[in-house]
């Protein structure tokens, strides 16, 4: 592994502690500053409504203007947007904040290709999932301190806690060199991103498969506290579990045919979700977020896939597609879940197990990596 994707690394791992400290309190602290189950779900939408729209123009500027200025962009607007949330008082200016956090999503794009190509000898879904466990490894220990300050101070204060953090992130990501930016000419040959009847099947799976495994996640925390009666202190364990999961997972399955990691990770978000509506007892609800950090490693997975449908010069904008469509089905499934944990918590588990299970099915029968091989390999 590189110097830079060493730099990468860390920075992750630094950020996932901040933001591992208030990530799984969002929809508590959400309802603390007065907001119902439903305006929990609408603003959870919303911010995915923002990370939605920047996706595919921050892909494009990547291959047009490299992938590190956009990167440090993003860095340095998610500190700025912590401290706005930090230092909030009202729900609206807290949401403010949390939007503006939100929008900084868009350095997944450049962010998977800037770690794409300094890979080395990595495979690109080796490569995407373990940069992704040393974030998730940061965030193990996240919620375990945002649980017992919450606890003990109150959640207000993890948020300037986590903006402090978020400080020492960025003073480690400004380090990372600049890449070259890909050549869109290669012997005559125009390389424009053209989405193929293939690849738009492969979105719509995406789809399907990000919104079945998200809609069991948003109000879990508000779940397991109102009717299981589970501490803020617990809730942060839960989180720091899931944080285990997600290193734990990223890293197996990363270690096997993308597709097949794939449709194992939607396995393990099932399983939480059934875990959730049928278990009794932290132990069980332990075993279920372990199998959360599932959704996670889809998310890289899927990213993985979408390398063998594109060339490597539209490599950033094919990544802001499959962001933006990942991220869609997050602007959708929270006010859903809002709408149906007012009529019943546990139709939320139900329904996505169902869905689960679609999902599954038509991952299965649509592989993208049936070729093995880049775009630009099969036309060289």
């Amino acid at each position: 592994m590189n110097r830079d994707l060493i730099l990468v690394a860390f920075s992750l791992m630094t950020w996932g502690i901040g933001e591992g400290m208030f990530f799984y309190f969002q929809p508590i602290y959400l309802k603390q500053l007065g907001a119902s189950p439903v305006i929990i779900g609408i603003v959870l939408g919303a911010a995915g409504l923002v990370m939605t729209v920047a996706h595919i123009p921050a892909g494009y500027l990547s291959d047009k203007v490299g992938r590190r200025p956009l990167i440090f962009v993003s860095w340095i607007s998610g500190m700025v947007a912590a401290w706005a949330m930090a230092l909030a008082t009202t729900l609206p200016t807290f949401i403010a904040g949390l939007l503006f956090y939100s929008i900084t999503a868009f350095v997944m794009s450049p962010l998977n290709s800037y770690i794409t190509a300094a890979r080395g000898r990595f495979s690109v879904g080796r490569a995407l999932t373990f940069i992704s466990a040393f974030y998730n490894g940061g965030a193990i220990l996240g919620p375990f301190i945002g649980g017992l300050i919450g606890d003990r101070l109150g959640l207000h204060i993890i948020y300037r806690v986590s903006a402090s953090i978020f400080v020492v992130s960025v003073l480690i990501i400004l380090f990372i060199r600049p890449q070259p930016v890909e050549v869109h000419l290669e012997d005559g040959v125009s390389h424009r991103l053209q989405l193929s009847s293939r690849h738009l099947s492969y979105l719509a799976v995406i789809f399907l498969v990000m919104f079945s495994t998200y809609l069991p996640q948003p109000l879990t925390p508000n779940y397991l506290q109102d009717h299981q009666g589970i501490s803020v202190e617990q809730l942060g364990q839960l989180g720091s579990i899931a944080s285990i999961g997600v290193v734990m997972l990223n890293l197996i399955l990363g270690s096997l045919n993308a597709h097949l990691g794939f449709v194992f990770a939607q396995v393990c978000v099932a399983l939480f979700a059934f875990l959730i509506w049928r278990g009794n007892g932290i132990g069980w609800y332990m075993i279920g977020y372990f199998l959360m950090g599932g959704y996670r490693s889809a998310r890289a997975l899927a990213a993985a896939q979408t390398r063998t449908l594109v060339h490597q010069a539209n490599m950033g904008l094919a990544y802001g597609i499959t962001e933006t469509v990942g991220t869609s089905a997050v602007i959708l499934a929270p006010p859903i879940a809002g709408f149906l944990y007012e009529a019943n918590p546990t139709a939320i588990y139900i329904l996505s197990i169902l869905l689960i299970i679609i999902s599954l099915a038509a991952s299965i029968l649509f592989n993208p990596t049936r070729t093995a091989q880049p775009v630009e390999a099969i036309q060289s």
